[in-house]
């Protein structure tokens, strides 16, 4: 099960979010107890006056190759399990996340 959905405009992807994770990366795909599958994003950023959030939209921009404004948080900005939105071409955007994660998972 991918944590990401498609749109017209885009994905929406589950995050999990590690601050102070001593270097920014995507670290594959993990399943939470509950069984929803997030992808773990580790930054060196600091989780206070949005830090972390900045560095996650940064991180994503750069390994997705859209601009910064193409990403912003949906939901969960004071907490590690966040839902983000990127711009674009959804299966652009998807094989690219599938290939991220997939690198980092094996």
């Amino acid at each position: 099960m991918e944590p990401w959905r498609y749109s017209a405009q885009g994905v929406s992807v589950a995050l999990r979010v590690t601050p102070r994770g001593g270097r920014d990366d995507i670290d594959g795909i993990e399943t939470l107890a509950n069984g929803r599958a997030v992808v773990k994003v580790r930054v060196r950023a600091i989780a206070e006056g949005g830090e972390a959030n900045r560095a996650v939209v940064e991180l994503l921009a750069k390994a997705l190759g859209v601009r910064k404004t193409d990403v912003r948080v949906l939901s969960g900005v004071t907490s590690r399990l966040k839902q983000v939105a990127i711009s674009g071409d959804p299966v652009k955007l998807g094989n690219a996340l599938r290939a991220l994660t997939v690198a980092q998972s094996e």
